[in-house]
């Protein structure tokens, strides 16, 4: 029962914080190594126990080849999610060939009538990313220069 309560403690915990710079986004408590004595704060009557633990991970770092759903489009590029990360940009020049086409549903469209477009799982490979403080969150900017890159749906 004390351990359940921990993991939901924890997940909760993780939650609220969103992602760290070195760790990235919690996705899920693994393992439970240890959980510690507990301690009672006095003015608060909480009871704090140290807790050893493993975890899945989620973090993006620049060379890797990934996925994600279109979400958001502009003139100058679209907004894709992949997994919890929401802010990543491609910029219509790291898409090669495709041109913007604009309209109530706007979309960009290659010469082989391939679209990108609200709803369009995209293969791309990462460039760069950036830890924002404020908002406990990652942004990144992809490309779908190379071998194997764009839309696959």
């Amino acid at each position: 029962m004390l351990k359940k309560a921990i993991i939901i403690h924890l997940m909760d915990d993780f939650a609220a914080k969103k992602a760290m710079k070195d760790l990235g986004y919690f996705l899920a408590v693994t393992t439970v190594e240890r959980i510690g004595e507990g301690k009672v704060r006095q003015h608060t009557g909480d009871v704090l126990f140290p807790v050893d633990f493993s975890c899945i991970t989620f973090k993006i770092l620049p060379g890797e080849i990934l996925e994600g759903v279109v979400h958001k489009i502009l003139k100058h590029g679209v907004f894709l999610r992949c997994g919890p990360t929401e802010k990543i940009y491609l910029s219509h020049q790291k898409m090669a060939d495709y041109q913007y086409v604009p309209g109530e549903n706007p979309f960009f469209r290659n010469d082989k009538s391939s679209k990108i477009e609200k709803g369009v799982i995209v293969r791309f490979v990462v460039i760069g990313e950036k830890y924002v403080e404020a908002e406990k969150d990652f942004q990144a900017v992809v490309s779908l220069e190379g071998d194997y890159l764009g839309p696959i749906s």
